[in-house]
């Protein structure tokens, strides 16, 4: 298991760089047996909760004042991603 964090710079929001830096964790996690990863994003971020949803992670759990936000406590979804091909049985 592994968890992936990404952050896009403002500018370069809705041009496809959270989504190629998304798959490019992805490719490499099951290039290297991972079979799942996990992700921890507060509730506030719908794009990146879209994101995570549209690469295949389900959310999973939400936990209340886990992160600290510029001192202000905040919830955390999490979400994974289990491998359809890493760890699959012939």
């Amino acid at each position: 298991m592994a968890e992936v964090s990404y952050y896009v710079a403002d500018g370069a929001h809705g041009l496809g760089v959270g989504t190629a830096l998304l798959q490019a964790a992805i490719s490499s996690s099951e290039a290297n047996g991972i079979w799942t990863l996990t992700a921890g994003i507060f509730p506030e971020n719908v794009a990146s909760l879209k994101l995570v949803e549209k690469c295949g992670f389900r959310v999973y759990g939400r936990r209340e004042r886990m992160g600290c936000d510029h001192g202000v406590w905040r919830d955390v979804i999490y979400a994974e991603r289990r491998s359809k091909i890493v760890g699959v049985q012939p």
